[in-house]
């Protein structure tokens, strides 16, 4: 591939290669390989790992209170085939890859050879610049996937919502206390406050603790969200 397309290809990537050679084996598919043109399949296999170790410590850090169980499942569907296969999109990886003939369907690249060439990417980064430059670019493309993820898999759950919208925006973890409880023990009512930082949000009112605090954190949620609409001077959105 000319140097032209290669530095075409760097803009969509957001990143400068110190070596740009990593950049052409990175689109190199195996059916266009040659003794002089290694493929991108040495550079997948390092990439993978490097794409693994950064989304999971990225999720240990935001989630420190979800299970290693829910936390494999989120990582599962954010580093799958078809994730990465449309990070690859975004990038415009399509328009730079070398293939061979027939490995195409018509114009169309399937979803496996796109998320491959995303990992080799990742790794020719990781070569040229280091873990935190590789860092910096899988976070840039696969933050939103994530969110997108969590916002599937908690729909309702709004304290986990709360919670990565915290840890994203401010910094800051939720937390909940009971304000009050009433009622026979067949017909407790808790009233429960959600505190983020120095604010407290709610009150959040249930027939179990449990009810009461997502209640609190909607509320929280929902608040938050309208003063960063309101900074970035947007119209407030719901949940």
């Amino acid at each position: 591939m000319d140097r032209s397309k290669l530095s075409e290809c760097e803009e969509y990537l957001g990143y400068r290669f110190s070596r740009l050679e990593l950049l052409d084996q990175a689109l190199t598919h195996s059916s266009t390989k040659t003794p002089d043109r290694p493929s991108n399949e040495r550079l997948e296999f390092l990439g993978d790992s490097v794409l693994g170790l950064v989304t999971t410590h990225y999720l240990y850090e935001i989630f420190p209170n979800q299970p290693e169980g829910q936390l494999t499942k989120i990582k599962s569907v954010v580093v799958s085939t078809k994730t990465l296969a449309r990070c690859s999109r975004e990038c415009k990886l399509q328009q730079f890859i070398s293939v061979g003939r027939g490995v195409s369907v018509g114009r169309t690249l399937p979803d496996s050879l796109l998320a491959d060439v995303f990992e080799a990417v990742v790794a020719s980064i990781y070569l040229d610049g280091g873990f935190e430059d590789a860092r910096t670019f899988v976070l840039r493309n696969l933050e939103s996937e994530i969110a997108r993820v969590v916002r599937n898999r908690h729909a309702k759950n709004y304290k986990s919502l709360l919670q990565h919208f915290a840890q994203k925006s401010i910094a800051e973890t939720p937390t909940y206390r009971v304000v009050q409880e009433e009622g026979p023990d067949h017909h407790k009512r808790f009233k429960v406050m959600a505190s983020v930082g120095d604010r407290e949000f709610g009150p959040g009112l249930g027939s179990n603790k449990k009810e009461a605090e997502q209640r609190a954190a909607r509320k929280a949620l929902l608040e938050l969200r309208k003063d960063r609409e309101l900074t970035l001077g947007r119209p407030p959105t719901g949940i």
